[in-house]
C-alpha cells in the first residue's frame, strides 16, 4: 500500500519551522509495510488545500493530514476536507462539551472560538485527544482512508500510536520489512551510482535509495515481503552484490559515521590519534570527540590557523614555512610529524589548505587542501581539490582525512 502525507500550516513554509511530523509518520508507516510516495506542505489556504487533498485521494488509498485543527480562522483543515469530499461539516455538542470540560478542569472558561473544533466532517469518526483540545478525525472514503491529526507532535504522536495504528493493522495486509544501510567514502554520488545502478535497477523490491553528503554517500535498501525470510533473502542478495562491487569503499554496515568506525578500530588495537588543523579550525577534533568514549583513543590536537602558530605550537621551521608556504606538502608533513612526536600518539593527521572564498596564499587556489598522515612507519601527505564553497571544502577535508586514516588502518 502507498500513502501520502500533507503537513498544513503557513509557518512550515518559513525557514524557522521544520515539518518533523512527516518524518516520524513515515517511519511508523514503513514498519507496517506502507510506502510513503509523496509529502506535501500546504499553507493555510482552504481552496489550495482542498485541491491537494482531492488530488492525493485520487492517487493513493491512504492520506494523512497533520495540522490546521486549531480554533482560529487560519485552521482550515476540516473545511478543506469537507470541500474536497463534498460533505457537510456537522456540529457535535458532545465534542463541544468535552472541550468545555477540559478548560474547566484547568480553571478557565472556554472561548467562543473553540467551538470551531467541535465541527466534524460528515461521516467521520472522532479520534480523542487527551493531550489537547483538537480532536482528530478518521474517514473511510471511496477506495481508501483519510486521517486528520493535530499538528503539535505531543498530540499527534500518541493519537496515531494509540488510535490509528490499531485501525491500520486491521485493514492493511501485514508485510515483513528488512533493511540494509551502507555508508561509502572516497567517491562521489554519480561515480557510485554508475557502478551500482546496473545491479539495483533490475530490482523493484528491494527499493534502493542513495543519499549524498560531503564525502559521504549512503545506500539504503528496503525489502517488503509477506514473510521475514523472503524479505531477508532479497536484501541479502542485492546487498551482497553491491558490497562485492564497492569493496573497501564501504566503511559502515550499520550506519555508524566514519569517526566512529575509525575510533573503534583504534580502540580495539589499543592505538591513539592526535590532530593538527589549520583551515578546518577544530572541525576534525570536534567530529572525533562527538564519539562517546573517544578519550580512549583520541589524545587531542592543535589548532594552528595562523602561520606563526604552526611555528610556535608545533615547532615548524620558519624556513620551511617561508620556502614552501603554509599550504604545501612539506608543511602538511611537518605538522603531522610534529603532532605525533609531541603527543606520543600512534597516528597523527594534519590539514592545511585554502577553504576560500578567496585565497590568502599566492599561487594556491581556493579548495586546495593538503592532508598529512604520520604513522609509526613514516609520514606522507596528499593534496586534494574540493569545490562548491568554503563550508563544503572544510567538511570534505575532515571526511577525507578520516578516510585516509581508515584505509591506512585497514
Amino acid at each position: 500500500m502507498n500513502a501520502e502525507i500533507i503537513a498544513i500550516g503557513s509557518e512550515l513554509l518559513t525557514p524557522e519551522r521544520t515539518d518533523t511530523n512527516s518524518l516520524w509518520l513515515t517511519a511508523q508507516l514503513n514498519e507496517l509495510g506502507i510506502e510513503v510516495t509523496q509529502k506535501l506542505i500546504v499553507g493555510d489556504d482552504r481552496d489550495r488545500l482542498a485541491t491537494a487533498i482531492a488530488a492525493s485521494l485520487g492517487r493513493v488509498p491512504l492520506l494523512i493530514l497533520t495540522g490546521g485543527l486549531g480554533p482560529t480562522e487560519d485552521d482550515v483543515t476540516r473545511d478543506a476536507v469537507a470541500q474536497a469530499l463534498q460533505r457537510r461539516l456537522l456540529f457535535s455538542q458532545t465534542i463541544c462539551d468535552e472541550i468545555d470540560a477540559r478548560f474547566a478542569r484547568a480553571g478557565r472558561k472556554m472561548a467562543e472560538i473553540n467551538k470551531r473544533q467541535a465541527f466534524v466532517v460528515e461521516g467521520a469518526d472522532k479520534l480523542s485527544n487527551p493531550n489537547g483540545t483538537a480532536p482528530g478525525l478518521w474517514l473511510d472514503v471511496p477506495g481508501g482512508m483519510l486521517m486528520l491529526l493535530p499538528g503539535p507532535p505531543r498530540e499527534m504522536m500518541p493519537m496515531f500510536s494509540d488510535l490509528c495504528l490499531p485501525l491500520l493493522r486491521a485493514r492493511v495486509p501485514q508485510l515483513a520489512i528488512r533493511k540494509r544501510f551502507f555508508r561509502v567514502a572516497g567517491m562521489g554520488e554519480s561515480d557510485l551510482d554508475a557502478l551500482i545502478a546496473p545491479i539495483y535497477k533490475p530490482y523493484t523490491n528491494p527499493v534502493t535509495t542513495i543519499l549524498a553528503a560531503e564525502g559521504d554517500v549512503q545506500i539504503h535498501l528496503r525489502a517488503r515481503c509477506e514473510s521475514e525470510e523472503a524479505a531477508e533473502t532479497l536484501v541479502e542478495e542485492l546487498g551482497g552484490k553491491i558490497l562485492a562491487t564497492l569493496g573497501a569503499r564501504v566503511y559502515s554496515l550499520n550506519g555508524d559515521p566514519l569517526e566512529t568506525v575509525v575510533g573503534h578500530i583504534l580502540r580495539d588495537r589499543k592505538e591513539t590519534l592526535a590532530v593538527a588543523e589549520s583551515c578546518t579550525g577544530g572541525m576534525l577534533g570536534a567530529r572525533i570527540t562527538d564519539v562517546p568514549g573517544s578519550s580512549a583513543w583520541f589524545l587531542g590536537g592543535f589548532q594552528v590557523y595562523a602561520a606563526e602558530m604552526k611555528a610556535r605550537l608545533l615547532g615548524l621551521d620558519q624556513k620551511t614555512l617561508d620556502e614552501h608556504g603554509a599550504v604545501s606538502e612539506a608543511v602538511a608533513k611537518a605538522m603531522a610529524d610534529s603532532t605525533r612526536d609531541r603527543t606520543g600518539a600512534t597516528y597523527a593527521l594534519s590539514i592545511t589548505g585554502e577553504a576560500g572564498p578567496e585565497s590568502q596564499t599566492p599561487g594556491i587556489e581556493p579548495g586546495a587542501v593538503w592532508i598529512g598522515l604520520a604513522t609509526p612507519s613514516g609520514v606522507d601527505a596528499k593534496m586534494f581539490r574540493f569545490f562548491s564553497g568554503r563550508n563544503r571544502v572544510r567538511k570534505m577535508a575532515v571526511q577525507t582525512a578520516l578516510n585516509l586514516l581508515r584505509f591506512r588502518l585497514s
